[in-house]
């Protein structure tokens, strides 16, 4: 999650919480490094971005073939020797066709996987660099690679076979699964939820451009919130927003968060900005099997709306298409890459983002700050502002969720997500004024449906 309660849940903050929401909040002079008076050098810089891109620029990153030429395409498709897409692999496809990953053209080649894989960008032939910190490929096996060499288009069909893009002038190289693993994860255990599916993956990696014939849709109710980058932009206009914030998650949304959001937007507003818009973002692929599901986190987002908690005229509720990695940093560059694509300028990044605990230990895979560290520091992705984040938890003396207050830390509690699931599951409720009471109940159905 972009932003998220610290702390250990349902207990009051301990000395060493303390410690680390305030080192969060603010390094000591004695901490102040060349680093730091960089980043703060580089928020400095970043201060005053440009309007939000117009969505016909936007619109050029997509992947989709013309509509006068899609019953050609469609037809060349099924003349053509094929391969069968995941369900992550469409999901890719998805956010390749968007422009979400611009300004990738399809699959990886070898050399765009390199760069991905040790530098986290990708050189452009003009020399700059493009921040890509995840790699978006697609593996084939031994046999798939043998029987489609020497073509040069392939047709890439999802799981009921229709065919969804082609691939043109395909280039296989070898798959290294662990070496993936290992720069991505920073670790090679196959019980992480996606090592797992590299592992079981194919012998070899298949990279090219794709033209995608059709607009990937899921059917699921929940197509209204896949808006492209281009869509969200026409949004920003129909709303006349002067600046564009995201909060991207894959959690219920609870009064920390809406608190947070809130607070930005006046935040911006006291830098004169008019009107903010943000965009509350759910990742909308595959998530590992303790994670609310979309449709549930949906409702709920659209609850918290309903009642007011987040404004609905300065809101948008989406969904991003991609699959979440649990990769923590390298992948939190992603999710902010992505969006500067949908025409943010400002991002907000909290504790753990994109984080898990390590199967082996249960444990966190990654400290939780760098996250927000690594971004200051990303190549590509300098023209994106990274807000500050302030540590909300349950203020006992109010009830209801406020900013952590270090003089005062016995009055605070601080509630994790996994005792909300907790709660949510057992069916008892939490504090007053943790959560809009609808959305709540959106999650004590979700997990009562589930018994």
């Amino acid at each position: 999650m972009a932003a998220f309660v610290a702390g250990a849940c349902g207990a009051r903050v301990t000395s060493s919480a303390l410690r680390r929401a305030e080192t969060a909040e603010a390094p000591s002079s004695a901490r102040v490094s060349g680093a730091s008076r960089w980043r703060r050098a580089r928020m400095m810089a970043t201060a005053a971005p440009a309007a939000p891109a117009p969505s016909t620029e936007v619109a050029a990153n997509e992947l989709f073939v013309a509509q006068s030429e899609r019953d050609a395409k469609r037809a060349e498709a099924e003349k053509l020797p094929s391969v069968q897409l995941s369900e992550v692999d469409l999901q890719w496809v998805h956010v390749l066709s968007e422009g979400w990953a611009a300004p990738l053209k399809g699959f990886m080649r070898e050399d765009e996987y390199l760069q991905t894989l040790h530098f986290n960008c990708i050189r452009q032939q003009d020399g700059s660099l493009v921040n890509q910190s995840v790699p978006i490929v697609l593996d084939v096996t031994a046999e798939k690679k043998k029987e489609l060499e020497g073509s040069n288009a392939i047709a890439l069909r999802d799981e009921n076979g229709k065919a969804v893009a082609i691939l043109r002038n395909p280039e296989f190289y070898v798959h290294n699964k662990e070496e993936r693993c290992a720069r991505m994860f920073g670790m090679t255990d196959a019980r992480h939820p996606y090592a797992e599916l590299i592992y079981n993956g194919g012998e070899f990696l298949m990279g090219g451009d794709i033209e995608v014939l059709d607009r990937i849709t899921y059917d699921d109710g929940l197509d209204q919130y896949r808006q492209t980058p281009a869509e969200l932009a026409e949004e920003y206009k129909k709303r006349g927003a002067d600046a564009v914030f995201f909060f991207q998650l894959r959690n219920p949304i609870h009064n920390g968060h809406a608190l947070l959001m809130t607070s930005t937007r006046e935040e911006l507003m006291k830098r004169g900005f008019k009107n903010p818009v943000l965009v509350v973002h759910q990742i909308g692929g595959k998530v590992k099997g303790d994670d609310v599901p979309l449709k549930e986190r949906m409702l709920q987002n659209q609850a918290v709306l309903e009642e007011g908690v987040l404004d609905k005229e300065s809101t948008i509720l989406g969904i991003f298409p991609s699959p979440m990695l649990y990769a923590g940093p390298t992948e939190v560059q992603w999710h902010a890459k992505a969006r500067m694509n949908a025409g943010c300028q400002f991002y907000i990044v909290g504790r753990d983002p994109a984080g898990m605990k390590h199967p082996a230990t249960d444990e966190d895979m990654y400290d939780p700050w760098h996250g927000k560290k690594a971004l200051t520091f990303a190549p590509g992705l300098e023209k994106l502002e990274i807000l500050p984040f302030r540590v909300a938890a349950y203020d006992q003396t109010v009830g209801k969720m406020a900013f952590f207050d270090p003089s005062r830390a016995e009055d605070f509690l601080f509630i994790s997500g996994t005792k909300m699931r907790k709660y949510a599951a057992s069916g008892e409720e939490p504090p007053n004024g943790f959560m809009a009471p609808s959305a709540w109940k959106v999650l004590v159905d979700y997990y009562a449906s589930k018994k």
